[in-house]
């Protein structure tokens, strides 16, 4: 059986993390007039780019 929402589960995993110091929220594109920007290094691609090709990050 599949959900999309989160479960309890999911919810303690992230505290455990985000107590940890690490991210949990869900990183997408950053967006810059018409174009996708990347996060990570602020590089621009058209829409519907799947990964950075500069340094080849995906959104989660």
């Amino acid at each position: 059986m599949s959900s999309s929402a989160p479960s309890a589960d999911d919810d303690v995993f992230d505290e455990f993390l985000s107590d940890r110091g690490h991210e949990t929220e869900i990183v997408r594109w950053d967006r810059s007039y018409n174009k996708l920007q990347c996060p990570e290094c602020g590089a621009l691609h058209p829409e519907g780019t799947a990964r950075c090709d500069v340094c080849d990050w995906r959104p989660t």
